[in-house]
């Protein structure tokens, strides 16, 4: 039994730790669904990062009371945390699946999105949603164009060029410390090289996999304190009925 309340212990100050880690991954695929947002069509792709925020919030009062349940066996403090430990499990078995699909699903729908509207930039107009949101995504993943900076030299990714003027790409492919940069292929060097396709698939993939393992690792965890929780009751079992 004492060994049972050291580990009932323990594991209270990691899901203290837990929570941190687990608010990182909901937060940023809140995040990431808010910064590019016109390239996902999944309008519900923020739902894991919510549930993950609010099992990190749960996770809180779960240390609280594993912690208290180690030092004095209460009764109702065993029970409230068992019923903490199974809404835990089913927010976290819930982020853990969505994360696992929505990996596997925009994964494939990301290259015709984004392909879609680097199609629709023309250059014209600077309050154009479209030229905002190309903009806002080559500067925040610092690349260019959806496979690197040729795709802006194809005949259908330049009608956006004046008629007499020399093909260039957009200003927010230069790099931040060229000032003077101006989107000239004749200074490669003031340019990102990289696609924003690879960078944000790559970013989408880490997202959702840091999410699901946090889920799956954080699960068990709980479903040992809730073992260890449940040895103690029965260690203590009940002399009077009232509580229910």
């Amino acid at each position: 039994r004492s060994f049972a309340q050291f580990l009932l212990k323990i594991l209270g100050f990691t899901f203290w730790g837990a929570a941190a880690a687990l608010a990182f991954g909901g937060v940023s695929v809140i995040l990431m669904h808010k910064n590019y947002r016109y390239l996902f069509q999944e309008s519900f792709l923020s739902l894991p990062g919510c549930l993950a925020v609010a099992a990190a919030l749960i996770l809180l009062p779960t240390g609280f009371l594993a912690i208290s349940v180690s030092a004095k066996g209460s009764r109702c403090w065993q029970g409230a945390l068992i019923y903490l430990l199974l809404l835990l499990f089913c927010l976290e078995v819930s982020s853990a699946v969505l994360a696992q699909f929505y990996s596997i699903q925009l994964a494939s729908e990301l290259k015709s999105s984004m392909g879609h509207l680097f199609h629709q930039y023309n250059g014209t107009d600077s309050q154009d949603t479209v030229i905002r949101a190309v903009d806002a995504v080559q500067r925040k993943l610092q690349c260019c164009g959806v496979q690197n900076y040729t795709d802006w030299l194809n005949a259908t990714a330049t009608s956006w060029h004046l008629p007499d003027e020399k093909a260039h790409v957009p200003k927010s492919c230069c790099e931040e410390k060229y000032s003077d940069c101006r989107g000239d292929l004749d200074h490669l060097e003031q340019l990102f090289q990289e696609g924003c396709l690879k960078k944000l698939n790559d970013w989408l993939h880490f997202v959702m996999l840091y999410l699901f393992w946090c889920c799956v690792v954080l699960s068990v965890l709980e479903l040992l304190a809730g073992v260890i929780n449940g040895f103690l009751m029965r260690c203590q079992p009940f002399h009077d009925l009232q509580i229910l």
